[in-house]
């Protein structure tokens, strides 16, 4: 769990564990982590940013003083439709009312007009995107109309432009998926990316990081192919999520309250920690010469990024996080064996920036 009350989770796992009498044991996650990212960033063999990987690790921990194989969930969210996104690309359907010529218009007329700081921009932007396009902008990391941000080089921009769309591959998949409604056709997609180079993954890489084996009873192919057989219906029914999943739970007794409560997932109180406990560790990291440097970023936008956070005008914590594990990365693999890596301790500058 976390201190932080929005983010803990612990009372619903002690309360389950209280209902069935299985062996409990909780632990509370701190922000002193500065430590620990090396090491994890150093077991990844390509930079991988889901801050989920430290209560991954941790979790695998302790659960490694008592046992040498687990039991994981994963899966459940692809196959029964379980990440809020799904309910949201469903009610965004409504949009296709409007002539696609209007959106388009919208797109290429009116939305470069609006203010970068405009509440809803982002939102009005998906919503003018094909259902397949607009499922696609909403999974990605940097929506399509922030790509030209000015925190990549414009060296790195024109480089990674001549590879491509990164959406492509997942309109591909939408074209490929066997499956004729779009909550299949959103499940199909997810099972073949995030959950593959995500979520797998990373419980792969943390426990293995710790010795535990953990097994994946919910992805059993036996059981993949029955419920991919299953209609939209039994997994989203009246604005519920996991519908004949939660029906199940149900039955076995998981009490209401965790049933039925809004989704977090496995999420780290980022805003707070970044712009606290390891606002020191980022600062450090992010403006030291040898991360400038490299070539990818554009130093005036890394400095503007994190003025903006730090100073609370707005939130950019997952992007700040992301950098801090690439960079954290590249020393780890890339710097060894090329020589960049700064070889001496880090010198803390934070002059000029959220102050």
């Amino acid at each position: 769990g976390f201190r932080q009350a929005d983010f803990d989770e612990s009372q619903y796992a002690r309360l389950v564990a209280q209902k069935f009498a299985t062996e409990h044991h909780e632990l509370i996650l701190e922000p002193d982590v500065v430590a620990s990212l090396e090491k994890l960033t150093s077991s990844m063999e390509e930079p991988f940013s889901d801050p989920s990987i430290l209560p991954t690790y941790f979790v695998s921990c302790l659960a490694r003083q008592h046992v040498t194989v687990a039991l994981s969930g994963d899966g459940g969210d692809e196959l029964f439709a379980g990440y809020t996104r799904y309910g949201i690309q469903q009610r965004r359907q409504v949009a296709a009312l409007i002539p696609k010529g209007a959106w388009r218009f919208y797109r290429e007329r009116l939305f470069p007009l609006l203010p970068k700081a405009m509440r809803g921009r982002q939102f009005s932007y998906n919503l003018s995107l094909p259902w397949q396009e607009r499922y696609a902008d909403e999974v990605c990391l940097i929506p399509a109309f922030e790509r030209d941000m000015p925190l990549l080089s414009p060296e790195f921009r024109a480089t990674i432009a001549e590879s491509g769309d990164p959406q492509d591959i997942l309109l591909q998949l939408f074209a490929n998926a066997p499956a004729s409604d779009p909550i299949s056709k959103m499940l199909y997609v997810d099972t073949k990316t995030y959950l593959v180079e995500d979520i797998l993954t990373k419980v792969d890489r943390m426990s293995m990081l710790t010795s535990l084996e953990v097994r994946v009873p919910i992805l059993d192919h036996t059981f993949v192919e029955w419920v991919t057989s299953l209609g939209p219906e039994w997994k989203m029914r009246d604005g519920k999520q996991k519908y004949i999943f939660r029906k199940l739970a149900e039955r076995v007794g998981v009490p209401r309250e965790v049933l039925y409560r809004p989704k977090r997932g496995f999420a780290l109180p980022l805003v707070h920690w970044t712009r606290n406990e390891m606002k020191d560790l980022i600062l450090g990291v992010l403006l030291d010469p040898c991360t400038l440097q490299r070539g990818y970023l554009d130093p005036k936008g890394v400095r503007h990024l994190l003025d903006e956070h730090m100073s609370g005008k707005r939130n950019h914590s997952g992007r700040v996080w992301r950098l801090l594990l690439f960079e954290l990365w590249h020393r780890n693999f890339l710097g060894k064996f090329a020589g960049t890596a700064s070889s001496q301790p880090l010198e803390v500058t934070t002059s000029g920036v959220g102050e």
